[in-house]
């Protein structure tokens, strides 16, 4: 089960009571029951790996206790955790140089040519 949904929303932080949820869908819609698809869509969860934010309301516990084979729930600290996360695997990072030939030494430009020359005829 390596590669499930569930597993790419592990908490990178431990539970802990928060005033808002963070749920998203993770499973599919096609072959649930008519209840649960009614209790998504009070969620206001109509498609797949879409996340929404509700408060922390004994009604949404029980709507969250009706679906949780679907959903997975986070706190705000798992959330942020997770985005942040995300962020810094989406960076942008410095490209890779690849130098097949040895660089040369630079020659020098003709005018430091010119006094070093002049320098040493003096």
């Amino acid at each position: 089960m390596s590669g499930s949904a569930f597993n790419a929303f592990k908490s990178r932080v431990p539970v802990a009571w928060s005033p808002r949820l963070y749920i998203t869908l993770v499973r599919g819609l096609p072959g649930t029951r008519r209840l649960h698809r009614r209790t998504l869509e009070a969620m206001r969860l109509r498609r797949c790996h879409r996340t929404v934010e509700h408060r922390t309301t004994p009604s949404l516990l029980g709507m969250l206790t009706q679906v949780k084979r679907l959903v997975v729930v986070e706190t705000e600290e798992m959330y942020n955790a997770r985005r942040q996360a995300e962020e810094e695997r989406r960076a942008p990072r410095p490209p890779l140089v690849v130098s097949h030939h040895p660089q040369a030494p630079a020659p020098k430009p003709a005018a430091a040519a010119a006094e070093g020359a002049a320098a040493t005829a003096q």
